[in-house]
């Protein structure tokens, strides 16, 4: 029913385009289904955001075509969000057209759409065409911001992590010091896009196990976090959660433990019972529980991090297979081998669809 729905929903996108197209200095675009539409993303409400989207859309007829690319982009990146990547692929081609056609190709706007197709990329493992995408938009937005801009600084922090995840260190951590630089020098040292650098720095780090430096620089951001956003807030959380995992790394169960229940008490408390991120608490303190034997606690956290997932994310999701797999070493690590097949056969099903 949803995958009707979703084709429904796509060719609708593009016909729209096309009537759009022909009359693109008429009418305005309802600016708060996207905006609402944008915060239901980020609260992972993903039908909700579908509907704004949409609706945004029905009310677009005649609207400048710039404005509609913007809105088709955004839906592009909920299709990302929810794992669907050949609808968002589709719409992501749509929207850079008429934004290069309208805009020109060296308009921010382009550059942000040209990011966000990057990602899509990036996330399934197509490095070279997410590198050449994400350094288009950097170049866009040298010559339209200067080299100096905050929003330079986000596209190197983007493309370092493309690196990071080649294993071209090096390289990533050059970026990654020049757009720390950057956003200390703009922003100020205690500013909330620095503690993100920060973290990532911190991810390579960890990933060269050069643990000392990573725990350095997870402390730091877990601080400004803090002290910014207040004790309670999800971003502390995810460098609770962070800080946790690499201690579990290093063995340090004791204090990996509490970092991740505390993370997850501001998750339940401020996202909900049955937000995604609630589940990744839950997965990874199974993973401990694993580890130390406990497996009981550890079976009835993969269970609910399992149900979490599947309603809010899909029963394709690639974060299904996450935790299906770390289910099934539980359920090898109980003797129960035959279970654990069941499982792991389902998520390398899972995988097999996303990487076609």
């Amino acid at each position: 029913m949803r995958d009707k729905r979703l084709t429904a929903i796509v060719g609708a996108c593009v016909l729209l385009f096309l009537v759009l197209d022909a009359r693109a200095q008429n009418g305005l675009l309802s600016e708060w289904h996207v905006d609402s539409g944008k915060r239901a993303v980020k609260e992972h409400h993903f039908d909700e955001a579908e509907q704004h989207y949409v609706a945004a859309l029905k009310e677009a007829a005649g609207a400048p075509g710039a404005r509609v690319a913007d809105s088709i982009a955004a839906l592009a990146e909920l299709y990302l969000a929810e794992g669907k990547p050949e609808a968002s692929e589709r719409l992501f081609r749509r929207a850079l057209a008429v934004q290069e056609r309208l805009l020109g190709r060296e308009h921010p706007a382009v550059a942000e759409t040209l990011k966000s197709w990057a990602t899509l990329h990036d996330n399934h493992g197509q490095y070279e065409a997410a590198a050449r995408l994400y350094t288009q938009a950097l170049a866009i937005q040298e010559k339209t911001h200067g080299l100096d801009h905050p929003e330079v600084a986000d596209t190197l922090n983007n493309l370092a992590i493309l690196y990071k995840s080649q294993g071209k260190y090096d390289l990533a951590e050059r970026l990654y010091a020049r757009a720390l630089a950057i956003q200390e020098k703009a922003l100020g040292l205690e500013h909330l896009d620095v503690a993100e650098t920060l973290n990532n720095v911190a991810v390579l780090y960890k990933t060269q196990k050069r643990y000392a430096e990573a725990e350095a620089l997870y402390r730091r951001t877990l601080a400004i976090r803090e002290k910014r956003l207040g004790p309670e807030h999800p971003d502390v959380a995810v460098s609770l959660n962070n800080l946790a995992n690499l201690y579990f790394v290093l063995g340090w169960y004791h204090s990996a433990e509490p970092l991740h229940q505390r993370a997850l008490a501001i998750r339940e408390t401020r996202l909900g019972p049955e937000h995604p991120d609630v589940a990744t608490s839950l997965n990874n303190l199974a993973i401990l529980y694993n580890h130390e034997g406990r497996y009981g606690e550890a079976q009835s956290l993969f269970t609910r991090a399992l149900a979490i997932r599947e309603k809010s994310l899909g029963p394709e999701h690639p974060t299904v297979a996450d935790t299906l797999e770390n289910y099934a070493a539980l359920l090898r690590a109980m003797r129960r081998p035959d279970e654990a097949e069941q499982l792991a056969a389902r998520a390398k099903t899972i995988r097999s669809k996303q990487r076609s």
